[in-house]
């Protein structure tokens, strides 16, 4: 059993497009033929009427009978007759057009004039009936041959003209089509390139006169080529999180597989020597634990809409400093905090942010130097701003402070992932608000926190 495959996108456009050009064509032409059919007939019929109307001039004090009688001829009229009303009146004898009911109510002035297709002798022939003085009809026929040649000839010629538009049509529509879906084959096949390469690079070309047209299909590859850069530094910024990882994590764990085999040897060390060695284990595993708790946060992209609620920004402030002050005891932190004020988001992600740049800011901060936590409401929106006193970010590092695993110079020495303000970072723009950083006047650097009113 043969299948038949549903037909391309291109080819029913084509299709629909020819079939319409098509219809609208023939109907055009059927229009056509019925005016050039209809005209021919009405100029037959007056042609008829004439001659009708110069017989009964020149024989309107005959009587009944037949006053021409060849109708096999070609030219008109080639037979005419007259018809009493009374079937019964002398003179109807030999009479060579047909009379019927109609003849005799016209002759009697009971009916109007009127046209008639009759045959006669095999040949098609038109007839005109109108009354005549006297109580009588006159009858006058012609042969028909000129105008149904005409009418053939027309059909034939509207029938050509017809095959060429449908084909012409047909042509249109497959060029048309194809045109019109360029962009489309173009994205089809870069999809599929795509698909069989795995690579994100690609794009769709489109001529400058077709980038130029701005219409429905444009607009698709252009979104389809943004949406294709996005995927292409989606895949870049997850092979550049893969490889700084384990960049990352390798130092540790190499440092860890020591200490392991170094301990596996406890016999041969000094109880001083396994307690540094333990010591040192333990250290390294809660820096690889935070390590891969940060990357697994920094792996998600929004945050989950259940444990959104109304926070006050300034009591969560005062929770993080306080907390800060524990984990940094030689490092003065100060606020200046406005109260009520209230945000929309998830608590423990906001304290999360925060205590991300408190410790940067401990981290870099000389001993007695203050840490100063700022919030005010300011030109329509809330500005949550943290400063330390310490060397500040430089002009190279500047634009790559919030970048994941960066550490300037000064920061290498220092303990961390450099992911910490990544992922405040994140948090920030799953909150809707916007996270800066800036050096500060007298010194420092100051990380601003801004939600929108």
């Amino acid at each position: 059993m043969i299948r038949f495959g549903r037909p391309a996108l291109r080819g029913r456009l084509a299709l629909v497009t020819s079939a319409a050009v098509a219809l609208v064509a023939l109907g055009v032409l059927a229009a056509a033929y019925v005016v050039i059919r209809y005209e021919l007939v009405r100029q037959f019929d007056l042609q008829l009427k004439q001659q009708a109307g110069l017989i009964a001039q020149q024989n309107r004090d005959d009587g009944p009978g037949v006053l021409f009688a060849e109708c096999n001829w070609l030219a008109a009229p080639a037979c005419a007759q007259i018809v009493p009303a009374a079937p019964d009146a002398p003179g109807q004898r030999g009479l060579v057009l047909p009379v019927t009911g109609a003849t005799r109510r016209v002759a009697a002035g009971t009916l109007g004039e009127f046209y008639s297709n009759i045959s006669h002798d095999g040949h098609a022939m038109r007839m005109f009936t109108t009354p005549l003085r006297g109580g009588n009809a006159l009858q006058v026929a012609a042969r028909t041959d000129t105008v149904d040649k005409g009418v053939r000839q027309a059909g034939l010629l509207l029938t050509a003209v017809g095959g060429a538009g449908v084909l012409l049509a047909a042509a249109l529509g497959y060029v048309v089509s194809r045109t019109s879906l360029r962009p489309v084959t173009r994205l089809t096949a870069t999809a599929e390139r795509i698909a069989a390469t795995r690579d994100p690079a690609h794009r769709i070309e489109l001529p400058p006169y077709e980038a130029r047209r701005q219409d429905e299909i444009t607009r698709l590859t252009t979104t389809f080529n943004t949406m294709l850069d996005e995927l292409e530094e989606a895949v870049a910024a997850q092979r550049r999180l893969v490889a700084d990882a384990s960049h990352e994590l390798r130092t540790p764990l190499t440092a860890l597989r020591t200490n392991v085999e170094l301990l596996a040897r406890a016999e041969r060390l000094t109880p001083a020597q396994r307690e540094r060695a333990s010591g040192a284990l333990g250290r390294q595993l809660r820096e690889v634990t935070g390590l891969v708790n940060d990357l697994i946060e920094l792996a998600r992209d929004e945050e989950p809409q259940q444990l959104v609620e109304e926070v006050r920004l300034d009591g969560l402030a005062e929770r993080c400093v306080a907390q800060a002050r524990g984990h940094w005891p030689d490092t003065v932190f100060t606020t200046d905090l406005d109260g009520d004020v209230t945000v929309t988001g998830v608590p423990a992600r906001l304290a999360r942010l925060l205590s991300n740049l408190l410790d940067n800011a401990a981290k870099f901060s000389p001993a007695g130097a203050p840490v100063e936590v700022r919030l005010a409401r300011t030109d329509g929106s809330v500005d949550l701003t943290v400063r330390d006193h310490g060397p500040g970010i430089s002009a190279e590092d500047l634009p790559y402070v919030f970048d994941r695993f960066y550490r300037s110079r000064e920061a290498r020495a220092l303990p961390g992932s450099g992911l910490g303000l990544a992922m405040a970072r994140q948090i920030a723009r799953a909150h809707g608000a916007e996270l800066t950083a800036e050096r500060a006047e007298a010194g420092g650097a100051r990380f601003r926190l801004r939600f929108p009113a």
